[in-house]
């Protein structure tokens, strides 16, 4: 086992997988900007590493200056937590080249994952059901064109090299899949260095599901079921819920196993989660996030596993210890994403920190690295907190939830709590009767 591990990241997720280290024997190096370093996760680290000033370009994301933090510091793997270098194929290869331990999957494995045609090709072959679309790139307009009238309009276009909802555009009709390709090609030349874009049916009213999965470095695949991941603004995630209301037993089962075998096929290891649209009872393939998920701790409720561990300890090379056989679900699990946003406008609302209250008592988690006084920079995402809660079933947990929000004080800026505290007392979210483009309509006033 590792003696020193390096953090490669800020906020909750590095305190997440601090605590992860604290409790295995493991001392941490943590990393942070100038504008971080007042940060929670620096204070609790043993040791800590200015790596530059608050721009992410010239901190959280310089390769370089987290390398030579890691080998002054004498660590001995890096965890890149989620989001920064975390799907950074050359990053995780010059980890690997300079000594260290990447903990995460291979670079081979990031790098085929990321590349959206690749993945889809990959979940093909490996008996993954997929979306009707392109079979690779599209160049042309016209190209478009001719694969959107083999599979039927509404179509989207996306970025290969994408995420997050950019480098995507949806057309209705023939009418609009020439601006619809244009604009696709230029928002991913923007964002992401690559115009490449392909084509896949539209779906209008699925539900987004995915399957954790973990494995090691021995051959052995397990998953850990499925998460909802449905209620999003602008294909991003608010809202987590394990397991889905959607889906049967023989469906969560079915999809579970066809993830983990294409996982197994591949020789992946690490954390990793197989994301799919759902609609009518069928499954479409939509990427692999190889890394630790935002919405890992709803898993983690249902199924008994600390995620960030299991990660350090298949990097080590131990073996899972267990069987698919082994895994045991009870219970259900949601997770509110707290940002510090207008709950209105959803304007990001930086500032400092009054009164900081958690909400306590059985079933109740709270991930943040807040603390009343700590001033929230501008530089980063506005995630701030993460509140989970667990109970027996998902109505016990809807009303743990209610309380534990109601319970939840951050003062001195603006954020979303509201809005879950609106989102919760839906009838369509009480019943689970809800897909990915539910919560716009609730807040366009159309549901």
């Amino acid at each position: 086992m590792f003696e020193k591990i390096l953090i490669a990241n800020r906020g909750e997720i590095a305190l997440r997988i601090q605590r992860a280290c604290r409790e295995m024997g493991i001392k941490t190096v943590a990393v942070h900007s100038t504008a971080d370093a007042d940060a929670m996760h620096v204070r609790l680290a043993d040791e800590s590493v200015c790596i530059g000033p608050p721009a992410p370009a010239q901190s959280y994301l310089n390769k370089h200056a987290i390398l030579s933090a890691a080998t002054i510091s004498n660590a001995e793997a890096i965890h890149p937590g989620y989001g920064f270098l975390s799907e950074n194929a050359d990053f995780a290869q010059m980890v690997e080249e300079h000594g260290f331990v990447f903990i995460g999957p291979s670079p081979e494995h990031i790098r085929l994952m990321g590349d959206k045609i690749a993945a889809r090709k990959t979940a093909i072959e490996t008996g993954i059901p997929c979306v009707p679309g392109s079979e690779g790139g599209v160049e042309t307009a016209e190209e478009a064109a001719a694969v959107a009238e083999e599979i039927g309009y509404p179509v989207l276009i996306k970025a290969s090299a994408g995420g997050g909802g950019k480098g995507m555009k949806i057309a209705e009709s023939a009418d609009e899949i020439a601006d619809a390709f244009n604009l696709a090609r230029r928002e991913a030349e923007a964002n992401f260095g690559n115009p490449e874009v392909y084509i896949e049916k539209f779906l209008r009213t699925p539900r987004h599901i995915e399957v954790q999965l973990l494995g090691d470095m021995h051959g052995n695949v397990v998953h850990l079921g499925e998460r909802d991941c449905s209620v999003q603004r602008r294909h991003q995630k608010v809202i987590e819920e394990a397991p889905s209301p959607a889906l049967n037993e023989d469906e969560r089962l079915r999809i579970g196993e066809i993830a983990a075998e294409a996982a197994r096929r591949i020789g992946y290891r690490s954390a990793g989660t197989v994301e799919f649209m759902y609609e009518n009872g069928e499954f479409f393939f939509i990427e692999m996030n190889t890394r630790l998920q935002v919405e890992h701790p709803v898993t983690e409720a249902i199924c008994g596993l600390d995620l960030a561990a299991e990660m350090i300890r298949v990097a080590s090379g131990s073996p899972l210890g267990y069987t698919q056989e082994d895994i045991r679900f009870t219970g259900h699990a949601i997770e509110c994403r707290i940002n510090a946003e207008n709950p209105e406008t959803f304007m990001p609302c930086p500032g400092t920190i009054g009164d900081y209250h958690v909400p306590g008592g059985w079933g109740v988690r709270v991930d943040s690295a807040l603390y009343a006084g700590y001033t929230v920079p501008p530089y980063y995402d506005s995630m701030i907190a993460k509140l989970i809660v667990r109970g027996a079933h998902r109505n016990e947990c809807l009303m743990r939830l209610r309380r534990a929000l109601d319970e939840l004080v951050i003062d001195g800026l603006e954020t979303t709590i509201p809005l879950h505290q609106r989102i919760i007392q839906t009838p369509a979210f009480i019943d689970g009767e809800y897909d990915n483009r539910w919560l716009e309509r609730l807040l366009d006033g159309d549901d």
